[in-house]
């Protein structure tokens, strides 16, 4: 825990960003065991330290590292196709929460926007925040162009569709997602559990709290704050200070499920000042 209160700390957010894989839903595990199963199936051997190249990556853009660090760039569509029906299965049978995930959000719904900034397709976050009864909370998903549809409102009859956003690191999902809440990208907090999403947010100018094990010195440093679990006191003793008037709530999920469904997780938490 920190011994003095981090700037970020002093700071009210007026809209707040998720994203998605191994920050809101515990899918990382999902996406290497559907690389894992995408390389069988194509009779192929993950090349060593795969896993961790691949975390945050696009998962198109996964499929083409796929192809081109086993040396078969043929195979690029395919396993790209593959990996996205694996990993849609996958989830299908076991949606899980990260850590602290359902408390936080619960604890900003109606109280501010959310959003989710997310590299997979729409589809994909749409059926995994359903599937864990989490996806009425959230005003607007924003994912990259050529992933299905862009954004996806919580209202279906107000879905809107946003052109050339390109994936994380860039910082266009992002700066989509602070613009649909209504609020300059200095005033939305991004939350994210990769280098590449933390790079994403603050070239869109969203300050950032990374979540999950701490990485190394540099790299953490690239967050405003870094927290091992989305349920670390002081995270949560701070957004209960926040308010930006009411929001209105968000009908049902669509892919059904209900919040008691969701996993909380048993990790214990605190949080990381960053230098």
């Amino acid at each position: 825990m920190p011994t003095r209160n981090p700037p970020l700390l002093r700071w009210t957010p007026k809209a707040v960003v998720f994203d998605c894989d191994g920050t809101l839903m515990d899918t990382e595990r999902h996406w290497q065991e559907a690389r894992n199963r995408a390389f069988s199936a194509f009779g192929l051997t993950p090349p060593r330290g795969f896993a961790e190249r691949a975390k945050g990556v696009h998962y198109a853009d996964c499929g083409r590292l796929m192809a081109e660090e086993t040396q078969k760039p043929e195979l690029a569509t395919g396993l790209t196709t593959a990996l996205l029906e694996h990993f849609l299965a996958l989830v299908a049978d076991e949606p899980l929460t990260m850590p602290g995930a359902a408390e936080f959000v619960h604890l900003l719904s109606g109280r501010l926007p959310l959003a989710v900034a997310s590299n997979c397709p729409a589809q994909v976050v749409e059926e995994s925040l359903g599937w864990a009864g989490l996806r009425r909370h959230f005003q607007h998903i924003v994912v990259p162009s050529g992933t299905g549809d862009h954004t996806a409102d919580a209202r279906p009859a107000t879905r809107e569709r946003l052109e050339d956003l390109r994936p994380k690191p860039w910082p266009d999902v992002y700066a989509a997602a602070a613009r649909l809440c209504g609020v300059r990208p200095q005033d939305a907090l991004a939350v994210e559990d990769s280098q590449t999403g933390v790079e994403s947010a603050r070239r869109a100018g969203l300050r950032v709290v990374g979540v999950g094990p701490r990485p190394a010195e540099e790299e953490a440093d690239r967050a405003d704050l870094w927290v091992t679990a989305l349920h670390a006191p002081d995270l949560l003793a701070w957004a209960g200070r926040w308010t930006t008037g009411p929001v209105l709530p968000a009908p049902g999920d669509r892919a059904g499920g209900d919040d008691s469904a969701a996993s909380l997780g048993g990790r214990s938490a605190g949080v990381d000042e960053t230098a």
